[in-house]
């Protein structure tokens, strides 16, 4: 919404949310999301064309489109738990709409959404419509976290779909002459609704999918002495794969991936189509795979026990340039050590200890709920402590597990930080950031995902 409003300043842009914190955070300099450039383009709107506001009925009465952004979390019970997504938010936010209505609206779907969601909310719409017209669009997002803006600013598509009738049609070129103020007519993409709602389930299915098959390779690497980075660069010079999305990592994270093929599951099985559910589900089970197999990795290099070792846990973010830790692969790989009675430093340049506590002692699926609906102040993990530097993470401890890819952890002082742990001393590299050749110099017995094996490791019981 704010660079809608950055770049069509004859547009008002009001966001609304029931939450007064959240709401009051994005009228103060300190944003409640970390997002590079965000700010610029915030500070540069609000007021003038951007307004932050916790009187969502007043807007949505006076809007000409609203776009619904709620959440819609994966279903922890009742029919579909586990896999299907709830759509009880977007439910209420629907007839929320239908209530306050006093003139025609354009309703567009900006969350991820189980295709046919845009005709479940057209039936709501229209069965209490008091004679308005309401058009649906589906018009979901793109952008990644960390280069959300640039993303923005030039989107390799807009997608936006719509009923094919002349209002449909109607409502679909009003949206699109909003984006068109700064992204070319090419990349302007029209389609059917049901189309625009699966592009999105499809196009993160396929970028997961991706993670997996390069995660999968470097289980292969390690067991065989092959390097992951040399096999990912040479599949990637293929033209028709391409060099994106193929590093080998401790696993993907984001509130979208599992998410959204653990939706794609549900809606192949509810169409009679469970082979394709099976398919897809692999994709998370391979990511799961390799979180077990990093923590298993861990415990088995430091002589099959962890317990009253202090590791050092460098980022918790689910990767670089964001705060964003929901679904973070670092939440499973601590608990994994957590369960062997270790002790752990956490350090991440963008997360709050209060946030890391949370996400560790929260159920699986509760995170995606708003903030007063998540259990109230968890119970602590007494076995985790969070600090502010990577140099007190480290001192004293045993093994360093890397979980985010944060440039600085580049640059570290390597030398400085083994002199100040126990030894032997570990390096675990969840992301392939450090140069382990230059750690093993130094003393260091690096362990690097994908890559052959120090011979320390070699000697190491076999993982299970």
């Amino acid at each position: 919404m704010a660079v809608i409003a950055l770049k069509c300043p004859d547009i008002q842009v009001a966001v609304v949310d029931i939450s007064v914190p959240r709401i009051t955070a994005w009228n103060s300099d300190q944003l409640p999301i970390y997002e590079p450039g965000l700010d610029d383009v915030v500070k540069q709107c609000r007021g003038k064309n951007l307004f932050f506001s916790t009187d969502v009925e007043k807007h949505v009465c006076e809007a000409d489109i609203v776009f619904v952004s709620v959440n819609t979390p994966t279903k922890t019970r009742g029919l579909g738990a586990g896999k299907a997504a709830d759509l009880t938010y977007w439910e209420s936010a629907a007839r929320m709409i239908a209530d306050v209505s006093k003139s025609d609206k354009i309703v567009v779907e900006k969350s991820t959404v189980p295709v046919k969601t845009a005709e479940a909310i057209e039936k709501i719409l229209t069965h209490n419509s008091k004679g308005i017209n309401f058009q649906i669009l589906s018009n979901p997002e793109f952008l990644a976290e960390g280069t959300a803006i640039e993303d923005l600013f030039k989107p390799d598509r807009v997608l936006i779909g719509g009923r094919e009738t002349p209002g449909g049609q109607k409502a679909i070129k009003t949206l699109k002459d909003v984006y068109a103020h700064w992204v070319p007519e090419e990349n302007i993409i029209t389609t059917n609704l049901w189309s625009a709602e699966l592009s999105k389930l499809a196009a993160n299915a396929f970028l997961a999918q991706r993670i997996s098959s390069v995660n999968a390779m470097s289980a292969l690497c390690e067991a065989t002495g092959a390097n992951v980075s040399q096999v990912a660069y040479a599949v990637g010079k293929d033209t028709r794969i391409g060099p994106k999305f193929l590093n080998a990592s401790v696993g993907f994270g984001g509130s979208c991936f599992q998410k959204d093929i653990l939706n794609l599951v549900y809606i192949c099985e509810c169409n009679g189509l469970p082979e394709v559910a099976e398919y897809w589900k692999q994709v998370i089970k391979i990511n799961d795979y390799q979180k077990t197999r990093f923590v298993n990795r861990v415990v088995a290099s430091m002589f099959n026990t962890v317990s009253n070792k202090k590791i050092a846990i460098l980022g918790f973010a689910f990767k670089k340039d964001t705060g964003d830790t929901r679904e973070t692969p670092a939440i499973d790989v601590c608990k994994g050590l957590l369960g062997d009675k270790a002790l752990l430093s956490i350090y991440d340049p963008q997360v709050t200890e209060d946030q890391i506590q949370r996400d560790l002692s929260m159920k699986k699926f509760d995170w995606d709920h708003p903030l007063h609906l998540q259990p109230m102040s968890p119970t602590t993990v007494k076995q985790v402590g969070v600090v502010w530097d990577a140099y007190e993470a480290t001192k004293d401890a045993h093994g360093i597990c890397i979980l985010t890819e944060w440039d600085e952890f580049k640059n570290l002082d390597f030398q400085r930080i083994y002199d100040n742990m126990q030894k032997p001393a570990f390096v675990f590299d969840g992301r392939n950031v450090v140069d382990s050749e230059k750690l093993r110099q130094i003393g260091f017995i690096v362990y690097s995902i994908g890559k052959p094996l120090d011979a320390w490791l070699k000697d190491m019981p076999a993982l299970v």
